[in-house]
């Protein structure tokens, strides 16, 4: 009886914990749920505060991050499958500038952030220690200033952490030996300073240890024996010291050793190669070890490079290198090995058994002997081939064209003796050739002039006889010709002076005949000319005085006549030395004038007259005069005789009456002549007004023959969008092909609708007609015609670039990633720019001023030279003087593009050549910093300009566009280690020049700008000194 009331309470137990369960999933649910939606609104909102933080965004990355698109569908962001909290942001190579927002800490679910090769600047915010769960943070290739923040150990999950390529400073902290879980730690490229932290032992699951390009000193700590899984090591360019580092013997993982450009010391175990069976890239240049190079290196069979060079290494290379299949790389130059015997060279032998072998480099050493004949069979792979600076006799054997890869080929101050074998002409993949300081005989091989790639070609200080071949002129990359010191005869080509690209040209001490050439003039980029010691004859000629980059000029010891040159347009001329001459009259006044004037020399000549006072002249001694008998004047220190100005008056009378009879007889001459042009121009226009054709058609037809509608129609596929290049302030352009010839070209389509766009066709034509300069866009022909439908149509047609216009390959859209542009090719560029500039303001008749300068309007051809273009808003300046009046303007009103138009344009100044340079000095900034002028990161405090002015010189680095050096300025690296070393001091001084250069173009003032004829002179000068900068 008593069952019934236990199971009704059993029911009524299970029937209330059956409710409390429902009510508690339910109270849990609603809490996930809230917890889930507090954390997507807080995720979102982190996204948004870092947005507001960006101020470029060329490739409209955040056009996406907008409510109307839930925020895991924005670009770069990644959520997780559940949750839906962001658990990845990825905005690597954007060309994004800002700085990095503190509310990414607030992505709690957050594992990996990729924010590298971009623009963020300012320092790293502290608050992404809270992100836990981080497994990724790469910040590389930015602008980050600051310390490494100490409590990123917070972030104990990172197994990624990559800082390189920053400004960071500052000591390494101790706490990063806390992120035990750490796989990759790249700090590389900062300015961080102090010693090796001890506690990097502890992350004993480091694969990849880079700390190289810092300041960081002291010893590699022991503990680092510790990292036993450790693969790749870079330390190179620091100060580390002490002998080569005992606990890397216990790294047998090890494929990357890295060491270059410290002061490490003492031996290296003879044993070394036992410990590193893994090994395939051993860097250790410019320390300073000493002993021998262990042979048991070749026990390490996967060794791909060794880099030794500028050690004190003695012995000789071993023989046993030959065992290593896979060598690519092998340089030991500038050390102390050679035992001074014959049998030195052996090891040239051996090495014929790598077969892919494209880099050896034993020069400056003591090697002797004769170059073994196996040289030739070393691998058909080899590109670099160094040898210079020992004793190696013999000959060049004809086999050397075997090396067909080669591109550069070094032999020089050796004791080489024979005749260059002609077989040199098929080594077409020539860059530089240096044969000299050799005892070479015979002549200079005609198929010299098969290499066509040929920069660099030094053949001095040996004896070679007979001419300059004439095929050198087909060398059209040309540009340092050494013929020095040896017996050469016979004058020099035209086809040498056809050369245009040549900046230094050493023939001093041979027995060259004949005048100089009269077109000199065309080696438009020189810098260096030693004539030296030559029989030349005749007058120096006036072209002289086009080379406007000339800084040393060496005539001395030749029979030259005449008198000196107006040479005032050389305003670097720093020497010039015309000695021993027979050259006469007076000292030209210009020479005073040249400020940059550091050594002159007219001694042994014929010049008589006054010798200046100011200038140069106010200090020089009488070494300078002596074997002038009938110079006079002068200051007292050179004890000259005094000038005699003696004049009667009746001789005065009689010149006075002279001057009157010439003033009357041109008077009468200049009034018939005006009155006979009167004439003719009234019957010209008379004729005219009969004329059908409408006076635009002619405007075109005057300079070019006119292209039908139909023509051009056909070759664009009528107009197509497909073959739409670009569209600018009057008009479309258009990618056509004539179906006759096949010629590429760009079709200019004018929209007459805009107003002014006739104007503009009319610009262009008289600016295009009698302008002729290889870095102006070539026009081909003209079009002012109608359409099919009757309308009014008008274009130009000019040489298709297809390598685009610039501002694509400095600010390259996401989706059309170009290569990025080299320091070198970003100067070429620059340099190709100037000398249109130059040619437009200086050289023309009547000078032109182009009035809108920017990246869009310079356009790139398969070489990526430069060539100027859009004249649609060009000035002609008919009143303009080459000399003294810089300031006078056209009668035309403001024009340009905001950003690079001249600041006082905007306050009603009229245009200028002056308004031109201001664009061109923008021009500089934009393309070595990568940054527009309109960067919204500038306030109205700051500007491009005001960016690089203040950051001149010391922090120079800091704004330069690092996409630069991703290219050949750091020459060959693996994984990011350079070993060939990177950008030289003396080059980077370059850098600043340029960008001094471009701040002083870019002044507020006009008065305070440079002209360009100074600017390209300038810009000439710093990449010739850019250019010596390299190891050649």
């Amino acid at each position: 009886m008593e069952i019934f009331p236990t199971s009704f309470n059993s029911h009524i137990l299970l029937a209330t914990h059956a409710v409390f369960l429902v009510f508690l999933f339910s109270s849990t649910l609603k809490y996930a749920t809230a917890a889930t939606i507090l954390g997507n609104e807080t995720d979102k909102l982190a996204l948004l505060g870092f947005k507001s933080q960006i101020t470029e965004d060329p490739s409209r990355v955040f056009t996406s991050w907008n409510q109307s698109v839930h925020f895991c569908r924005w670009t770069g962001v990644k959520c997780g499958l559940t949750q839906k909290r962001v658990v990845s942001l990825n905005l690597k190579g954007l060309s994004l500038a800002g700085t990095i927002s503190s509310h990414l800490g607030n992505l709690s679910f957050l594992n990996s952030l990729d924010l590298a090769e971009n623009s963020f600047h300012d320092e790293i915010p502290q608050q992404l220690s809270r992100l836990s769960r981080l497994q990724n943070l790469n910040l590389s290739f930015n602008y980050l200033t600051g310390e490494i923040p100490i409590n990123l150990s917070h972030c104990v999950n990172l197994k990624s952490l990559v800082l390189d390529h920053n400004t960071l400073v500052g000591q390494i902290p101790y706490q990063v030996g806390f992120l035990t879980k750490l796989v990759r730690l790249y700090l590389r490229n900062n300015n961080l300073t102090g010693i090796f932290p001890v506690s990097i032992g502890n992350l004993t699951s480091l694969e990849e240890l880079y700390l190289s390009y810092n300041s960081l000193e002291g010893e590699v700590p022991a503990s680092l024996a510790q990292l036993t899984k450790l693969r790749l090591l870079g330390l190179s360019v620091n100060s580390f010291s002490g002998e080569f580092p005992p606990s890397l013997y216990n790294l047998s993982s090890l494929e990357l050793i890295a060491l270059s450009f410290n002061n490490f010391s003492g031996n290296l175990r003879s044993d070394l190669g036992h410990y590193f069976p893994n090994l395939r890239r051993l860097y250790l240049g410019n320390c300073q070890f000493n002993g021998s190079i262990p042979s048991s290196l070749a026990n390490a069979s996967k060794l791909l490079q060794l880099d030794f060079p500028a050690n004190k290494f003695t012995g000789n290379i071993p023989k046993s290198f030959g065992n290593l299949k896979n060598l690519l790389w092998l340089n030991i130059g500038s050390n102390h090995l050679g035992y001074g015997k014959n049998e030195d060279l052996d090891f040239v032998n051996s090495l014929t058994n790598c077969s892919s072998l494209q880099m050896l480099h034993f020069g400056d050493n003591q090697f002797v002997g004769t170059l073994p004949h196996s040289t030739v069979n070393l691998s058909s792979q080899l590109q670099r081939l160094l040898f210079f600076g020992n004793r190696i006799g013999g000959n060049i054997p004809r086999e050397i064209s075997n090396l067909v890869n080669l591109n550069l080929l070094d032999m020089s101050n050796n004791n080489l003796t024979g005749s260059i074998p002609d077989s040199i002409g098929r080594l077409t993949n020539l860059g530089a050739l240096n044969l000299g300081n050799n005892l070479l005989i015979g002549v200079i091989p005609s198929s010299i002039g098969n290499l066509t790639e040929l920069v660099y070609l030094y053949l001095g200080f040996n004896r070679l006889k007979g001419n300059i071949p004439l095929t050198l002129g087909n060398c059209n990359q040309l540009l340092r010709l050494d013929i020095s010191e040896n017996n050469l005869t016979g004058s020099i080509p035209q086809q040498l002076i056809a050369l245009s690209s040549l900046t230094k040209v050493y023939a001093y001490y041979n027995s060259l005949t004949g005048t100089l050439p009269v077109h000199i003039g065309n080696w438009s980029h020189l810098t260096y000319l030693d004539f030296s010691f030559n029989n030349f004859s005749g007058m120096i000629p006036r072209s002289l005085g086009k080379c406007l980059s000339l800084g040393e000029i060496y005539m001395k010891g030749n029979s030259l006549l005449g008198t000196i040159p107006d040479l005032e347009d050389l305003q670097d001329l720093q020497s010039l030395d015309l000695s021993l001459n027979n050259l006469s009259g007076p000292i030209p006044h210009f020479i005073a004038n040249l400020t940059s004037l550091l050594y002159l020399n007219l001694s042994f000549n014929n010049l008589e007259g006054e010798v200046p006072i100011t200038g140069i002249f106010s200090n020089l001694s009488t070494d300078v005069f002596v074997g002038n008998s009938k110079l006079c004047g002068g200051i007292k220190e050179l004890h000259l005789q005094p000038c005699v100005h003696h004049e009667t008056q009746k001789t005065q009378k009689k010149h006075v009456l002279s001057l009157k009879l010439i003033l009357t007889i041109v008077f009468a001459a200049s009034f018939s002549i005006l009155a006979l042009i009167i004439v003719f121009l009234c019957c010209w226009r008379r004729n005219l007004k009969d004329q059908p054709e409408p006076e635009v058609r002619s405007e075109s037809a005057r300079f070019y023959p006119n292209i039908s509608y139909e023509e051009l129609r056909i070759a664009t596929g009528g107009f197509s969008s497909e073959n739409l290049i670009g569209s600018g302030s009057f008009g479309t352009v258009y990618k056509g092909t004539f179906a006759s010839n096949g010629m590429v070209v760009a079709v200019k389509v004018l929209n007459l609708l805009h107003q002014g766009a006739s104007k503009s066709f009319i610009a262009e034509c008289q600016a295009l007609r009698n302008i002729r300069h290889r870095n102006l866009v070539k026009v081909i022909s003209a079009c002012s015609s109608s359409d099919f439908k009757g309308n009014e149509f008008k274009a130009l047609v000019f040489q298709f670039m297809p390598k685009g216009n610039l501002d694509e390959w400095l600010h390259p859209e996401r989706e059309i990633q170009k290569d990025s542009l080299t320091i070198l090719q970003r100067m070429n560029i620059i340099i190709d720019v100037a000398s249109a500039l130059h040619y437009l303001h200086h050289q023309c008749q009547t000078p032109m001023i182009h009035c809108d300068i920017k990246p869009q309007n310079i356009l790139l051809d398969e070489d990526l030279t430069a060539h100027l273009g859009d004249y649609g808003l060009v000035r002609l300046v008919p009143g303009f003087s080459n000399g003294s009046e810089l300031h006078q303007f056209s009668l035309l009103g403001v024009t340009g593009t905001i950003g690079y138009a001249a600041p006082e344009y905007g306050m009603g100044s009229k245009v200028s050549i002056l308004g031109d340079v201001y664009s061109f000095g923008i021009l500089i900034l934009e393309i070595f910093t990568g940054r527009r002028p309109t960067d919204t990161s500038f306030q109205a405090s700051s500007s491009l300009h005001h960016m690089v002015e203040t950051a001149l010189p010391e922090k120079v680095m800091e704004i330069l566009d690092k996409k630069a050096f991703h290219g050949e300025m750091t020459s060959i690296s693996t994984n990011g280690e350079e070993y060939w070393g990177t950008i030289k001091k003396e080059q980077m001084e370059c850098l600043v020049g340029m960008l001094g250069i471009g701040v002083a173009c870019s002044a507020e003032s006009p008065r305070d700008r440079l002209t360009m004829r100074q600017v390209y002179s300038k810009l000439t000068l710093l990449r010739e000194k850019f250019l010596g900068a390299e190891d050649v």
